[in-house]
């Protein structure tokens, strides 16, 4: 076996994963406290759009994010324009498809911890003071910190197996955009089912201990 062949696909996996993970725990975070307790028309319809890349075919998102971030449409066009690069077939586009993944599984996390936090302990700092922020930042996170971490790495688990989008809107290009679940399917393709072996084996693995790590969180 080529080790540089197995170790390019699982550098390129690390590097998406992390940047896709820290982008999908961040705008998560943010949707999750403006959506903690608020209660208006349309909620639920931007919750169902928030949460419908965890029910579609990763086909359907990936020719979703082609439409829209394409090089024919204007965040495509505004990419291209910003880096002289198409968004299209890069290592952002790897980014962009864990990213869109991963995140209603963080949301969904999220928002049930901070709705799920004592509100007579918040009201109690608002009344002592606290800003709304300040709620958030030391009452509210420090609380739900388990389902915090928990969040992350489901996120992490999900967007590091990502395969049917990436393909779609990143490809696998070998060194650019190929991941370790789109390398196992270029592998068993070509007939290199030992390279897959390795691959598979590495992501079963690792998958094990993050879902390990949650489980004893939930303890």
């Amino acid at each position: 076996m080529d080790f540089q062949s197995f170790l390019s696909p699982v550098i390129i996996s690390a590097q998406v994963i992390l940047i896709a993970s820290i982008i999908s725990f961040t705008s998560a975070l943010l949707i999750a406290w403006w959506m903690k307790g608020k209660s208006f028309k349309g909620r639920s319809v931007i919750e169902t759009i928030l949460m419908l890349p965890l029910v579609l075919p990763p086909t359907v998102i990936g020719f979703g994010l082609l439409v829209l971030m394409g090089r024919q449409s204007w965040i495509g066009q505004a990419f291209e324009w910003l880096f002289s690069m198409p968004l299209v077939f890069s290592f952002w586009a790897a980014v962009v498809a864990a990213a869109v993944v991963a995140f209603p599984l963080i949301y969904q996390t999220l928002i049930n911890a901070f709705e799920n936090v004592e509100e007579e302990l918040e009201e109690a700092a608002s009344q002592m003071g606290a800003k709304q922020s300040q709620v958030f930042l030391y009452v509210t996170l420090p609380l739900s910190w388990r389902s915090l971490v928990t969040g992350y790495m489901l996120g992490f688990a999900r967007g590091l197996g990502e395969f049917g989008a990436t393909i779609m809107f990143a490809g696998n290009i070998p060194g650019r955009t190929q991941t370790m679940p789109t390398a196992i399917y270029s592998s068993v393709q070509s007939g290199q089912t030992v390279l897959a072996y390795y691959w598979v084996a590495s992501m079963i693995l690792f998958s094990f201990l993050l879902l390990s790590v949650v489980h004893r969180l939930k303890r």
